[in-house]
């Protein structure tokens, strides 16, 4: 456990003898001070406060209170987790409910009592604890119904995270993401996370001829046209119970679209050549990597139709955006591919330097089949960046984070990225990663606390 002191409480009041009044009222905690607004925030930025007591009446203009709600709205825009308790004329109870209304967490009328302004900020310390553990918690959570999704990125992970929150529900879900970032997996993963008792059901409309897509989405009666020899049922029937991933829905041909609308309003479809209606309950998942609004301003896709699929539309990052995943991938794979070719292999540091720098276009997709072909292919047993087919190495270009201006933040950035990198390129080995970064075990498994990154994810 951390053993580093909590932050100190940051009061900002203009009235010097009132301010230290507030805070030889407080003096069980640690305070540091501020008198305008300026102050307040290079105060906020340095200490970084849980709790913040504040006056509104603020220089240069104490008797008036738009200063201090400008401050307010900073301190949130900061730190939105910050607590801060207002205190405010006795008859100001307009302005107090305002800036509740704001995010303020509290509000106390002058003059207060110093017992109760006391519990109130122990109050308010012991819920931001809470609120901090529980984020660092839900950092290190991989989530159970994507355990199989090989990542440690924290932009991925909340993407596992509001997977996983929609699963339970009915609603349709759009997945967004270029091609090869692995929406087929988290479409699986939400249907396995949905407890449907149907099957999962995917069907690629950019693969399948027009003129017979509407057969293999709906189904045909025998005889309903030439070569039809026998009743099919189709996808959609297929997938009843289940979920049904519509795979490229950017590419689906206009007159289908028309007639998929209809199933989704009804949830009933009529298969080509048939005369009467069939029920399915099905979950539909989406996916594409077009700009679906930019083919509704050419009319190539249906305005009615997009907004019945984008319920729930999530957002899927490249890999070439994802901290550290690059070379956590290519070692999974590299450990599965080795086991089908019963083969013992391993990356070059040259090749684990490529594979991070390197901004995989083709994402997932492209690595799985470079990384397959080198298992393969590999003269020995050490896979070199000629074995993968990459160029030589250029600068890590798209995958590069622009840091925040808070030191704190930003070195708290850089060491994740650090941390990440390490992990990535050790496969997970602990004691090598140590190593890397030239510190002790004890010490990276504080940082990995802190940083809240888990120590495996995914196999």
């Amino acid at each position: 456990m951390s053993t580093a002191q909590p932050p100190p409480l940051l009061i900002v009041e203009d009235d010097l003898a009132l301010q230290k009044q507030i805070k030889w009222s407080l003096d069980r905690f640690d305070c540091v001070t501020a008198s305008d607004r300026e102050s307040a925030l290079v105060q906020f930025r340095r200490h970084q406060p849980a709790v913040v007591t504040m006056d509104l009446g603020l220089p240069p203009d104490p008797d008036a209170v738009g200063e201090g709600f400008r401050l307010l709205e900073q301190l949130l825009a900061v730190g939105p987790d910050v607590k801060v308790i207002v205190l405010t004329g006795q008859n100001d109870q307009a302005n107090a409910l305002r800036a509740i209304a704001l995010g303020a967490y509290d509000f106390f009328a002058k003059p207060f009592e110093p017992e109760l302004l006391g519990l109130t900020i122990d109050r308010a310390l012991r819920l931001a604890e809470l609120q901090a553990e529980n984020r660092r918690l839900l950092a290190m959570h991989q989530p159970d119904a994507l355990t199989g999704l090989v990542t440690r990125d924290p932009g991925m992970l909340q993407v596992c995270r509001l997977v996983e929150r929609v699963a339970s529900s009915d609603a349709t879900v759009m997945l967004l993401g270029e091609s090869g970032t692995g929406k087929e997996v988290l479409a699986q993963g939400l249907h396995q996370a949905s407890r449907r008792s149907g099957r999962f059901v995917a069907i690629n409309c950019a693969a399948i001829p027009e003129a017979l897509l509407e057969s293999e989405l709906f189904g045909h009666e025998k005889g309903a046209f030439t070569g039809a020899t026998k009743t099919t049922v189709g996808k959609i029937e297929t997938a009843n119970g289940g979920t049904l991933m519509l795979d490229e829905i950017g590419d689906l041909p206009h007159p289908l679209q028309a007639k998929l609308l209809r199933f989704l309003q009804e949830r009933k479809i009529e298969r080509i050549g048939g005369r009467g209606e069939i029920a399915v309950d099905v979950r539909v998942v989406c996916a594409t990597h077009q700009n679906l609004q930019g083919l509704i301003a050419e009319q190539r896709f249906r305005e009615d139709l997009y907004y019945r699929l984008a319920e729930i539309v999530i957002e899927i990052p490249p890999l070439r955006a994802r901290q550290g995943d690059a070379v956590l991938l290519a070692q999974a794979f590299l450990r599965r591919f080795a086991h089908d070719q019963r083969r013992s292999l391993s990356f070059t540091d040259d090749a684990v330097l490529n594979i991070e720098s390197y901004p995989w276009p083709g994402n997932v997709r492209q690595m799985l089949n470079a990384i397959k072909r080198a298992a393969i292919t590999a003269d020995g047993s050490r896979i070199t960046v000629a074995d993968l087919g990459l160029p030589a190495r250029p600068g890590a270009e798209g995958g590069v984070t622009e840091l925040p201006l808070d030191l704190r933040q930003a070195r708290e950035a850089a060491e994740r990225q650090v941390v990440l990198a390490a992990l990535a390129r050790s496969g997970g080995n602990i004691v090598k990663a140590s190593e890397l970064l030239g510190v002790s075990r004890p010490t990276l498994y504080d940082l990995m606390q802190r940083l809240a990154i888990r120590q495996q994810v995914g196999d």
